[in-house]
């Protein structure tokens, strides 16, 4: 079942409460009473089409409507993925790590199983965080000033362009893994921390991780599949205008 503009944001929430971390992202406040989502995209101006293919892309793993999604901006698909970044760190992971934090100060976890986990869990907040610096300080500003140039023919971003010397296909060829070392992070819990006197904690802390896991994965789709095609059509626009 896709969701449609005339759908109850109630209803869309009711049918996948894992979407409430995407409309969040768009800025809507839960308290919508009965709105459709296409009353609510009104309210707070908000494409009413990208929001849409964006909820049915993490609502259904099998709806990834490549064609649609590319006829959006680049700018658009940017500020989405920021304001993404924005819940990881800002949310996401302080919410795991006051999690993991509550876990290591339970006197029936041993000292080398917190190492490992505050260890383990350091290396993959450093990782996450450099991969969105990268990603924020260097690759969103080259895609937005591509996009402008490319409708603009604006002197400044093309003398920008030219002095970045960078193109998309140097982003795809250091994007980094940084499910990884979350998968170590999972595998630690799941398989080496000794069995506690209640293992509720555990669970939360795991499921969290899996949602987060899941997440990641539809963001790089999203990068990989959505907006790197979109700028590499930006850059032979801007090959054949200014050819080597």
């Amino acid at each position: 079942m896709h969701i449609t503009k005339d759908m109850k944001m109630v209803d869309v929430v009711h049918l996948n409460h894992h979407l409430i971390h995407i409309i969040h992202r768009f800025g809507i406040q839960l308290g919508f009473g009965e709105k459709t989502t296409a009353e609510l995209c009104l309210e707070y101006g908000i494409d009413l089409p990208f929001f849409l293919e964006v909820l049915n892309t993490y609502h259904d793993s099998a709806y990834f409507p490549l064609h649609n999604l590319q006829q959006f901006g680049a700018g658009q698909l940017v500020n989405y993925l920021k304001r993404t970044h924005q819940d990881y760190l800002e949310h996401r992971i302080p919410e795991i790590e006051e999690l993991l934090n509550c876990l290591m100060e339970r006197p029936d976890l041993d000292g080398e199983s917190r190492r490992l986990l505050a260890d383990f869990f350091q290396q993959y907040k450093t990782e996450l965080t450099n991969h969105i610096q990268n990603e924020e300080g260097i690759v969103y500003p080259y895609v937005l000033a591509l996009e402008r140039y490319t409708r603009t023919g604006s002197a400044s971003d093309l003398e920008y362009l030219q002095s970045l010397q960078y193109s998309i296909r140097k982003y795809e060829e250091e994007h980094d893994d940084v499910e990884e070392k979350l998968f170590d992070l999972k595998n630690i819990i799941i398989k080496y921390i000794p069995k506690p006197k209640d293992s509720r904690l555990l669970n939360r802390i795991l499921h969290e991780l899996f949602e987060l896991e899941a997440d990641l994965n539809n963001h790089a789709h999203m990068e990989d599949l959505i907006l790197v095609p979109i700028v590499e059509q930006m850059e032979r626009k801007l090959s054949a205008i200014n050819p080597a």
